[in-house]
């Protein structure tokens, strides 16, 4: 499959808690195999599965057995450790969407892992459709979904030429990203597959579409004041939690473990060697402007 790491990327590891952004496809299931991610673990964090096309099967060893279909948000809090799988589903021809990851706060990052799913809330602003994903937005109202920090992602969908002023939380920063068309954000130009980067201090975002309809996901939060260590599928604070986590994960390859849990319908991926060097946590607090 086409998959673009849109984040972390060169200039910001986070957006408020959102951590990570994969966006995939259109690829034709024909072509591509669709999707097959065997069991596979994750800590210290939230994963939230958004698709524009297509279906997707999750299990994981909370017992959660859903399926990830478009207009709706599923949230897997990861906790201290959870393990899961991701099929496309037989019916699929075209998979399309976005993967992201929300870090958790110390205070939350050791919880029992648990799954939830919620449908979106779809609101009209002359042409303009605003879905929010999760979160809350002045203009179309909230999703009662787990949160440890503040946080809110819509999908925008604009006709060509259209514009929105959106209401956002002054607190918070944000990232757009352009799936397909062309944006104008706040005065800055935003081609397709591109990310743009509103700082905290904004209370609207002005966006204006090209000439083509164009789709938008939009994502934010109150920036994110822990340092984090990422690597793999985790998420801690230094090189022994990362260590920790990949050490359990291994030993309870064949049978299960106490902190992830087991899967029967798959065989689970081992974990890759850990790199030679000493990982670096990210720190908290000012980041550059792009």
């Amino acid at each position: 499959m086409t998959v673009r790491r849109t984040l972390p990327n060169r200039y910001r590891t986070t957006i408020g808690p959102w951590c990570f952004l994969d966006h995939y496809g259109p690829d034709l299931v024909s072509e591509s195999g669709g999707m097959v991610v065997p069991p596979h673990p994750h800590t210290g964090l939230q994963t939230v599965s958004w698709l524009f096309t297509g279906a997707i099967h999750h299990r994981d060893s909370t017992g959660a057995d859903a399926l990830v279909i478009p207009g709706e948000l599923n949230i897997m809090t990861a906790g201290h450790g959870v393990q899961h799988s991701e099929v496309s589903t037989p019916e699929s021809t075209t998979l399309h969407g976005v993967q992201l990851w929300v870090a958790l706060p110390d205070a939350h990052r050791s919880q029992p892992a648990h799954f939830s799913s919620h449908a979106s809330v779809v609101a009209p602003a002359g042409d303009v459709v605003i879905t929010l994903i999760t979160g809350r937005l002045a203009q179309v109202g909230e999703i009662e979904a787990p949160h440890y920090w503040p946080m809110v992602a819509a999908q925008i969908d604009l006709p060509p030429g259209s514009s929105l002023e959106l209401e956002v939380n002054l607190e918070f920063e944000h990232r757009i990203l352009v799936d397909q068309g062309d944006l104008v954000v706040n005065n800055e130009n935003l081609p397709q597959h591109n990310l743009g980067y509103v700082p905290t201090g904004s209370s609207q975002l002005k966006i204006v579409a090209g000439s083509q309809a164009t789709r938008a996901v939009v994502i934010g939060g109150k920036p994110f004041e822990e340092p984090l260590a990422m690597w793999w599928n985790f998420v801690g604070r230094d090189q022994q939690d990362i260590e920790q986590a990949r050490r359990e994960w291994q030993q309870g390859l064949e049978e299960g473990s106490q902190r992830f849990g087991h899967l029967e319908h798959m065989t689970p991926l081992p974990a890759p060697d850990m790199p030679a060097v000493t990982l670096k946590a990210r720190p908290p607090g000012p980041r550059s402007s792009r």
